[in-house]
């Protein structure tokens, strides 16, 4: 699989930056663009077959939550692809819990009864909290399985169910891609409360993510952030001011473009890469215009 069309390199002319404020979150791409489904909107185009983004193995994860940990890292988070693909998840899981709360970002849809008893177990011994984030697109099985694959639908809905019977209370993920579809005035957070109730979950929580123009999105005619663009804009409050993406190749400034040459700011420890962070890339202005954060919250 070839790497996300859209602005994999940074422009050769200057651009403006985001400043370093202080390491408050540590992103873990586990296993890089390696996937069981294949999304129409998944913004590092990641899937089953020869993931363009490696896997980490073991011990780059270990010594980066360590080095986190001496930082002060408030939070730490696990993505990819699909985490739960790497067989060494859940001890690496344990190790991230000895150090801040950790979240993991997951499509659901290999998380069975003895994953979700594993997990519940974890949770119950961390002294940190463990946040488990299921995607979701749609509460219609058709609509989700168009976009994440047939299946897909049936398989997190279970994974929420079993997360919710253990007290593992999931946050589901879902982006705006099928918002159009759905009659005016039927509000997406609304939707999903109302589904979440359905399947037993007495408090639902639902974050709800913009669709980013890269990966298989059409990046469309967005232009690159400049500095007139952020004239009285408080670049402090962006994701990458105080956050930090491991994955292979290096440590990035963003979830969201990990693995990309323009938003690599070192090959070696996460000291190196505490340096302003280059906004070159057209999904930088939806972190602008939206205040959108790849957290929890």
């Amino acid at each position: 699989m070839s790497r996300p069309p859209a602005a994999t390199l940074a422009p050769a002319r200057p651009t403006p930056v985001a400043p370093f404020v202080g390491l408050s979150t540590l992103w873990v791409q586990i296993t890089g663009t390696w996937c069981n489904l294949e999304c129409r909107h998944c913004i590092n185009a990641s899937g089953p077959k020869a993931p363009w983004l490696k896997p980490l193995d073991a011990a780059t994860i270990e010594r980066a939550i360590r080095e986190a940990e001496a930082m002060g890292v408030k939070e730490i988070y696990f993505t990819g692809g699909e985490p739960f693909l790497h067989g060494e998840i859940l001890p690496l899981l344990e190790v991230a819990l000895a150090a801040a709360p950790t979240t993991v970002l997951t499509n659901g849809t290999l998380i069975g009864p003895a994953v979700a008893d594993a997990l519940a177990a974890l949770a119950a011994r961390a002294p940190y909290s463990l946040e488990l984030r299921v995607s979701l697109d749609d509460t219609d099985r058709a609509k989700n399985d168009r976009i994440r694959g047939e299946g897909a639908w049936a398989k997190a809905v279970e994974a929420v169910r079993l997360l919710r019977a253990r007290g593992l209370l999931p946050i589901v993920t879902a982006t705006e891609i099928t918002r159009d579809e759905h009659p005016a005035g039927s509000g997406m957070y609304e939707r999903f409360r109302d589904f979440l109730h359905a399947q037993g979950v007495e408090r639902p929580r639902v974050k709800i993510m913009p669709v980013f123009g890269l990966g298989r999105q059409p990046a469309g005619a967005t232009a690159p952030l400049t500095e007139e663009d952020l004239e009285g804009f408080d670049r402090s409050v962006l994701q990458c001011a105080d956050a930090r993406v491991v994955a292979a190749g290096g440590v990035y400034a963003c979830p969201i473009l990990a693995g990309l040459e323009g938003a690599r700011l070192s090959t070696g420890s996460l000291a190196e890469s505490f340096k302003p962070t280059p906004l070159y890339h057209p999904a930088c202005v939806t972190c602008r215009d939206t205040g959108m954060t790849c957290r929890n919250s």
